[in-house]
């Protein structure tokens, strides 16, 4: 029988940067360890910031990707839209370039993440706040 379960998960203000919350997603849905077969989808509710899948190993990975990002969307950029500081509208460029939400595969009450993949909060504001993911499980149970 196919089971439902969705939470919003309310996370801490990060500085700017990409941040592992995996393990914040994965204590958040005790229901996971119950799913045989499923499918999670991970959607946050804000235009600043984002969610990816990435290297977990290496810090040098978030930080470069990063700079990577503040290399595409500076904010020394003449952007229009200026009224909430000169990091929100790169910050916007940035969330829509990285993208509001994942679908993560679930087999034997956990997620198929690859050896090194992690899911990232991509915090792309200097004092961006509380985020909330709405962390919606579909599955079988085991």
């Amino acid at each position: 029988m196919s089971t439902w379960t969705q939470r919003h998960l309310i996370l801490p203000a990060f500085r700017r940067g990409l941040h592992l919350i995996t393990p914040r997603v994965t204590a958040a849905l005790p229901e996971l360890a119950d799913t045989s077969v499923g499918l999670l989808h991970v959607f946050i509710k804000h235009t600043s910031a984002s969610l990816t899948i990435n290297e977990n190993a290496d810090p040098d990975v978030p930080s470069d990707l990063d700079r990577s990002l503040n290399a595409i969307a500076p904010e020394n950029f003449p952007y229009q839209h200026t009224c909430e500081g000169p990091d929100d509208m790169p910050a916007h460029v940035k969330a829509s370039l990285m993208g509001a939400s994942l679908s993560i595969p679930v087999s034997q009450g956990r997620l198929l993440l690859g050896t090194w993949q992690g899911i990232f909060l991509c915090e792309h504001r200097n004092h961006g706040g509380q985020r909330t993911l709405i962390l919606t499980l579909q599955g079988e149970a085991a």
